[in-house]
């Protein structure tokens, strides 16, 4: 198993709301912050516990790993969370990614359909399985390629919501994400933080047909 550093997560901020309603919270979530609370007192810290202090009746829908930043997803009330999650789980909600990756990818655009399993031994990573992981799909497309550090920034659209997806595709094509402590290899030295972060959510209003395209630009 790989050891990791002390949890250590970003203290002092307020929450960076960005959407808000009787319904669901949309909530930036800042790098470095748990979205639920891990095992143990030194974990309790968490994006959501921080919100339930101001609302509690918010409830999880779903998660954005650790050192990802970006825009999470709150029910309010448990029907609010049944309705969120199916929607999820039916990819009724669009997410949206931008990530700085290392070189230069050879095409603007393309997808990456390489199935994904758990790599045990060295839990909590994940691996690429071709016998026994599960179908996953990331579409991607080039915004800019920086030749002085090469760096590419790149938007990314899960299909699928594996964990670590968009990290282990990235790093399986070798091109991995700036400051992965993971999945990294030559790129985790090349930033303090995961350089990924959920930028966009999309998906029609669960009490109402109004849709919701709700942004967040990234900090880098």
């Amino acid at each position: 198993m790989h050891s990791r550093a002390a949890y250590d997560p970003p203290r002092g901020t307020a929450l960076d709301m960005v959407f808000q309603d009787v319904s669901l919270l949309v909530v930036n979530k800042p790098a470095g912050l748990l979205t639920v609370p891990g095992r143990g007192a030194d974990k309790a810290d968490s994006l959501i516990s921080r919100v339930q202090q101001e609302f509690p009746d918010a409830l999880v829908v779903h998660r954005l790993d650790m050192d990802t930043s970006g825009l999470v997803v709150l029910a309010r009330g448990a029907e609010m969370q049944r309705h969120l999650s199916r929607m999820f789980r039916e990819r009724q909600i669009t997410k949206n990614y931008v990530a700085a990756v290392l070189g230069k990818l050879e095409s603007p655009e393309g997808e990456i359909a390489l199935p994904i399993s758990s790599d045990w031994p060295n839990r909590p990573r994940q691996k690429i399985d071709c016998d026994a992981g599960k179908s996953s799909l990331t579409r991607y497309c080039l915004l800019n390629y920086d030749a002085g550090t090469n760096t590419s920034y790149v938007e990314l659209e899960p299909v699928t919501g594996r964990t670590h997806q968009l990290r282990v595709h990235l790093a399986a094509i070798g091109h991995p994400i700036l400051g992965d402590p993971l999945y990294g290899g030559e790129a985790r030295n090349r930033a303090d933080r995961l350089l990924l972060h959920a930028q966009m959510l999309s998906f029609a209003h669960p009490l109402g047909a109004a849709r919701l395209t709700l942004q967040c630009e990234p900090p880098f």
